[in-house]
C-alpha cells in the first residue's frame, strides 16, 4: 500500500495536477482500495475541523502584512541604509541583498515575498554597478529563505499547526538559527569574493554620518518587528493577534510614506486572498489526506517498517534527512511539508528529539529546497523579478549558499541546544 501510495503521488504531481486536488485523489484513491470504510462519508467533518481554527488566521494576515510592506516603500529605504553599512565588506552589495533579506524577513514571514522583495529594489543596483549577475542573483534567492526561518513564519505556524506545537516556543526556537544562517551567508560570501573578487563587485565606501542616519531607515521594520513578535512574549497577543498588530502597524507605515491609497491597498488585499487561497487548500486537503492514511493503517506501516529496520535514532533522522533532500528537488516546499510531517513527526518525536528542535532542522531542510532546482521556488521568483539573462545562472549562484545550509544544519545537529536555548530562557 505505502509503494502504491508514494506512486500514485508521484504520478500526478508529473502530470502537474494542482497539489490540493492531487492529496484530495489520492486519499480517494487510498480510501476505495485500501479502505473497509468509505472514509469519503468524513471528507466534510474533516475539511471544516482542518479550517475551522482561530491559529490560521494568522496565515492571510502575515501575508498582509508583508504585501503591505512591499507597496509601501519600506524595503527600498531599509536596502540604501543597510547598503551604508554592509557593503565594504568584500562582495560589496551582497551583503546588502542578505542583509535587506533578514531584516525583511522579520516582518513577512514569505521566503516568496522576501526574494521578490528584495530583487526589486537589489536588481537594478547590481546591474548599474556591474556586478557579477549568478552571484549577485543567488544571493537574493538564498537571503529570500530566510523568511520561513526568522519569526514570523507562516511555515512555523503550519508546522506548530500538524504537530500541534507551541508557535510562541518555535518563533524563539528558530530565532537565533535564522541569525546565525544570516551570518554564516555573510561570511561565506566574503570569502568566495576575497577568494574570486570577480564574482563581487565594487566596494562602497560611506560616511558615519551617513551610516548613522540611515539607521533612521531601519526603525520602521525594527519597530514592527518588536511590536509582532515581543507582543506575544510579552503575553499581551496571541500569534493570530498580533499578526492583525503588524497589519496595523504596517497600514500606519504606508500612510507615513505617503504610499497609502485605495489601488495599493486593493493590489495587497488581491496578492493576499491569492496566496492564502492556495495555502489554506493545501492545508485542508492534506488534512483529509492524513485522515485516511492513518484510518487505512498507511501511518502505522511506515511506523512498522522503521522500528523493524533496525536503525538507531541517529540513522533514523539521517534517513528522514535524506528524504527531505531528495524529494525537495521535486515539491513544492509547503506541499512537502503537509505531505511528510503527519507521519514523519511522531516517528522522530517518538525517538527522543525535542518537536520545536525538529521544526527548525524542518525549516532549514525546506529553504534548501526553495534554491535547488528544478523546483526551487526563489530561483524563479528572482529570475521572474529579473527577466532577463538565464536561470542558470540564478541557480549557479544559489548553489554556494547551498553549501553554507549544510554546514549550518551540521552545527544544529550537533549543538541541538542553537535552537533549544532560547525557548529554554523564555520559559
Amino acid at each position: 500500500m505505502i509503494i502504491a501510495s508514494v506512486l500514485t503521488l508521484l504520478a500526478l504531481l508529473v502530470l502537474s495536477v494542482p497539489v490540493a486536488a492531487t492529496l484530495i485523489v489520492l486519499a480517494l484513491v487510498i480510501d476505495y482500495f485500501f479502505s473497509s470504510f468509505p472514509l469519503y462519508l468524513a471528507l466534510g467533518d474533516v475539511l471544516w475541523s482542518a479550517s475551522n481554527s482561530f491559529l490560521l488566521i494568522a496565515i492571510p494576515l502575515f501575508i498582509l502584512l508583508g504585501e503591505l510592506l512591499v507597496r509601501s516603500g519600506v524595503a527600498k529605504n531599509t536596502y540604501m541604509a543597510l547598503e551604508s553599512w554592509l557593503s565594504w565588506l568584500p562582495g560589496g552589495l551582497l551583503h546588502a541583498n542578505v542583509g535587506t533579506a533578514t531584516f525583511f524577513s522579520a516582518t513577512s514571514g514569505s521566503s516568496v515575498a522576501t526574494s521578490a522583495t528584495v530583487g526589486t529594489v537589489a536588481l537594478p543596483q547590481g546591474k548599474l554597478l556591474g556586478y557579477d549577475s549568478r552571484l549577485f542573483t543567488g544571493s537574493i534567492a538564498a537571503g529570500g529563505t530566510l523568511g520561513i526561518m526568522i519569526p514570523p513564519s507562516i511555515n512555523l505556524i503550519v508546522y506548530g499547526f500538524i504537530t500541534e506545537t507551541s508557535i510562541p516556543k518555535l518563533f524563539a526556537a528558530s530565532l537565533i538559527p535564522g541569525l546565525m544562517l544570516a551570518t554564516i551567508f555573510v561570511v561565506g560570501t566574503a570569502v568566495i569574493c576575497s577568494l574570486y573578487p570577480s564574482m563581487g563587485g565594487p566596494k562602497r565606501t560611506h560616511s558615519w554620518a551617513e551610516r548613522f542616519r540611515g539607521l533612521v531607515e531601519l526603525l520602521p521594520v525594527l519597530s514592527l518587528f518588536v511590536i509582532v513578535v515581543g507582543s506575544i512574549y510579552a503575553g499581551w497577543a496571541t500569534p493570530t493577534e498580533a499578526a492583525a498588530i503588524g497589519v496595523a502597524g504596517a497600514l500606519v507605515l504606508a500612510a507615513f510614506f505617503r504610499t497609502l491609497s485605495m489601488k495599493m491597498l486593493f493590489d495587497a488585499l488581491e496578492g493576499t486572498m491569492k496566496t492564502t487561497g492556495m495555502i489554506m487548500l493545501i492545508i485542508v486537503a492534506s488534512y483529509f489526506l492524513n485522515f485516511v492514511l492513518a484510518s487505512s493503517g498507511v501511518t502505522r506501516e511506515i511506523s512498522a517498517f522503521i522500528g523493524a529496520s533496525g536503525l538507531d535514532a541517529f540513522s533514523t533522522l539521517l534517513l528522514i534527512i535524506a528524504l527531505y533532500i531528495v524529494l525537495g528537488f521535486f515539491l513544492e516546499t509547503l506541499s512537502l511539508m503537509v505531505i511528510t510531517l503527519p507521519i514523519v513527526a511522531p516517528v522522530i518525536i517518538s525517538l527522543g528529539y525535542d518537536p520545536l528542535w525538529f521544526g527548525v532542522l524542518v525549516i532549514l531542510l525546506i529553504e534548501m529546497a526553495l534554491i535547488t532546482p528544478p523546483v526551487g521556488l526563489n530561483l524563479y521568483v528572482v529570475q521572474g523579478v529579473r527577466r532577463e539573462g538565464s536561470l542558470n545562472d540564478v541557480m549557479i549562484g544559489a548553489a554556494p549558499y547551498v553549501l553554507m545550509m549544510v554546514i549550518m544544519g551540521i552545527l544544529l545537529i550537533a549543538f541541538p541546544n542553537i535552537a533549544l536555548y532560547l525557548p529554554g530562557v523564555l520559559g
